[in-house]
């Protein structure tokens, strides 16, 4: 999704999640309500989460927030300041492409990917960008929604991110896998967990470029770790994408 202030004509559509800050039991104060992943429906199965949460639909700030399941718990590892779409978020159940939201969800995270090589310490797959680097987004092509390597001759140029042009967004980023297992034409294409741009993104999920290097760190594909988006109010359930 192409970030920054000229957001791409692709976006995603999925089914709402609202992650709920929840209410604690009765008797029971606000401070010792369990952790965020604690609460919710499903966490992806693995022992690794990232939830980025935002006020509501409308905002264009939130909190990324990555975790461990350690002792059958799940225990915060480290938090940045996340910015959303310059729309803010919305429902995948009724959004359609080209609206400038973030998709709410659950989704996997399958590689990895920079202009900038992987930080030290990095296992998951990493994958580097290059001069012919492409994220295809033409609805037309058989590409949709996939990295091509040079760019596909039936993927327009207009309706494609060249990748390295996006050298401090794109200095380190994690695909979420949105529409990617088997991509629906007009659903959108290119979302990812990257590090800021200039403001709001087109539909992905941003932090601070050290934050991304400290989850890429974190990170273990063997812990089959997941994106969870969503808002703070309302109920913990989710759907998996």
């Amino acid at each position: 999704m192409r970030p920054g202030a000229a957001p791409a004509a692709v976006l995603v559509c999925l089914c709402l999640l609202v992650l709920g800050a929840g209410r604690p039991p009765a008797g029971r104060p606000a401070s010792a309500a369990a952790p965020l992943p604690e609460r919710m429906a499903d966490t992806g199965g693995g022992t690794q989460l990232i939830t980025a949460v935002a006020r509501d639909t409308r905002s264009t700030t939130g909190t990324v927030t990555w975790w461990d399941r350690r002792g059958g718990r799940w225990v915060a590892a480290g938090s940045a300041p996340a910015r959303f779409g310059a729309n803010g978020l919305a429902d995948g159940a009724t959004r359609r492409q080209g609206t400038s939201t973030t998709p709410t969800g659950l989704y996997r995270l399958p590689y990895a990917f920079g202009i900038r090589p992987a930080p030290a310490g990095t296992t998951y797959p990493y994958r580097p960008v290059r001069e012919d680097s492409w994220w295809c987004q033409d609805n037309d092509s058989r590409h949709y929604n996939r990295w091509t390597e040079p760019r596909a001759a039936d993927c327009r140029a207009a309706e494609a991110e060249h990748l390295i042009t996006y050298r401090e967004q794109y200095a380190h980023a994690l695909v979420v896998a949105f529409n990617y297992r088997e991509p629906e034409r007009g659903r959108g294409a290119g979302i990812f967990l990257h590090v800021n741009g200039r403001g709001a993104t087109a539909g992905c999920v941003s932090v601070p470029a050290a934050d991304m290097r400290r989850i890429l760190r974190w990170a273990v594909p063997e812990r089959r770790p997941h994106l969870a988006i969503g808002t703070r109010g309302g109920a913990t359930a989710i759907t998996r994408h």
